[in-house]
């Protein structure tokens, strides 16, 4: 085994590595982010991201809800009036029918035509009033797992 000396009294045994080789080492991992760099990185993102989700959805939300506000509103004036209206038809067949059949017999066959126009109402309410949830919400939230894996491209 010898020893040789390098010049700034490093000294290597067998002919080893010299100091300018592991110098050049150090100064190549400089150039890439240390893993708590990256993990700060993500962290940081990962927060954005989270923070403009609920962003989105808040957004969403109260865009429905004003819809959804002013929809009912005009919905229930119109309902108001047209209540009105069909009480006094309703009181006008009534007495039109009471005059070839009696009384007793029209106001029966008002109320029937009423039920059977309940019945139906009630019917196409039921298939209309399904409520459309946050979409573009919950199509950014399923895009969340691949991307934290690393797979953005499955999110395009």
């Amino acid at each position: 085994m010898t020893q040789e000396t390098y010049g700034a009294g490093a000294t290597s045994v067998g002919g080893g590595s010299s100091t300018a080789s592991t110098s050049s080492t150090s100064s190549h991992t400089d150039d890439r982010p240390s893993i708590g760099a990256i993990l700060g990185d993500v962290s940081k993102d990962l927060s954005t991201l989270v923070r403009q989700e609920i962003e989105l959805a808040k957004a969403e939300a109260k865009e429905s809800a004003s819809k959804a506000g002013k929809g009912a509103g005009m919905l229930g004036g119109a309902g108001v009036a047209g209540h009105f209206a069909v009480l006094f038809a309703s009181i006008a067949l009534w007495w039109g029918l009471g005059n070839a059949t009696g009384r007793g017999w029209s106001a029966l066959i008002v109320m029937l035509l009423w039920a059977v126009i309940a019945g139906v109402l009630a019917l196409v309410g039921k298939k209309l009033a399904q409520v459309k949830g946050l979409d573009r919400t919950t199509e950014t939230v399923k895009k969340i797992p691949p991307a934290l894996k690393g797979h953005e491209e499955e999110n395009r």
